[in-house]
């Protein structure tokens, strides 16, 4: 595994970060196909072996029963200072209701850390826009979780480049906690990012931990092979299902580069974002130790100046998407 600095702060963290949202019992929340402890464990497990440090889950996992097994995990493989651990709020859980009013990021970290059986996370993030709530309140309020020591530092994901950069300079303004890194949609199919946000993160120092690096499965496998997951995935059909000619150009590409290399399609494609600067951790998301060790490989790929440029060529502007 390799490390670097997740943007300004003084963490430490491997070059691929775990997204926790597979693990969580499946008769919680919104998702059936989730892993229960017991089969979430040993991935954990074999991750920390791997080298990965960064976990990433939400309040809203399965009903907070993601932050309770990664928890729960964490404490039993690893020393609390070893990891680095980070959490959302925003969406509903249980009688919590949506949002990033003030009483709300409050109640929200308090039952994080109960449920991850922390002091802190290392990092904070608001998992999207509150178009009800002044930002100036939920900038004031993060402040304060930060000052508090319930949370090292804090971060965002997905919203439109203008709320980010309000969002900045009202932090700087008033002389609050920043936000160190943006958590958005990007892989090889998706790259919208490229022409505000990713620019406007590289200036102010923001590190980048894309979601969906693998585009849900969709750079995986042969283009139009399903699963399970992919048939039952409304949220993924709302991102993918307009673009699919041009997106299966780009898969073709990514499949022969794999070829040429002796690699997957998986591993390539990760190798790709990780050639993007300012790109700290893509999040990673995996139901099987085998697809976790094949993912891991991918930090020993580079790609030649060539093989990306074939990889990019058949990009077409895509709607913008995986936000309100």
């Amino acid at each position: 595994m390799k490390y670097n600095t997740l943007g300004k702060t003084d963490l430490k963290v491997s070059r691929l970060c775990l997204g926790c949202m597979t693990f969580g019992e499946p008769d919680r929340g919104r998702h059936a196909w989730t892993l229960p402890e017991e089969s979430s464990r040993p991935i954990i497990r074999r991750a920390l072996e791997g080298g990965i440090n960064f976990f990433d889950t939400a309040n809203s996992y399965s009903d907070g029963s993601s932050e309770e097994i990664v928890g729960r995990a964490l404490r039993d493989f690893a020393r609390r200072d070893e990891v680095v651990v980070a959490t959302k709020v925003f969406h509903q859980v249980g009688d919590l209701a949506e949002g990033l009013s003030r009483a709300q990021i409050l109640r929200s970290i308090d039952d994080s850390l109960k449920r991850l059986g922390m002091e802190y996370v290392d990092l904070l993030q608001i998992h999207r826009w509150d178009y009800n709530t002044p930002i100036e309140e939920t900038l004031e309020a993060l402040n304060d979780v930060v000052k508090a020591g319930k949370a090292r530092y804090i971060g965002a994901s997905s919203m439109h480049p203008s709320q980010f950069a309000q969002a900045l300079d009202l932090q700087a303004q008033n002389g609050w906690a920043p936000f160190v890194t943006m958590q958005d949609h990007y892989n090889l199919i998706y790259r919208e990012e490229e022409r505000e946000m990713l620019p406007l993160c590289y200036k102010a120092g923001v590190a980048v931990i894309p979601w969906s690096p693998l585009a849900r499965g969709r750079l995986t496998r042969p283009w139009g092979e399903t699963t399970a997951r992919l048939v039952s995935d409304e949220f993924g059909k709302t991102l993918y299902s307009t673009t699919e000619d041009n997106d299966a150009q780009i898969a073709e590409r990514l499949a022969v580069i794999a070829g040429d290399l002796g690699a997957t399609r998986a591993q390539v494609a990760l190798a790709w974002l990780l050639s993007k600067p300012g790109i700290a951790a893509p999040i990673i998301g995996t139901s099987r130790k085998e697809q976790l060790d094949e993912l891991l490989n991918a930090v020993d790929i580079t790609l030649k100046p060539e093989q990306i440029a074939e990889l990019e060529t058949p990009y077409q502007p895509h709607p913008v998407v995986g936000f309100k």
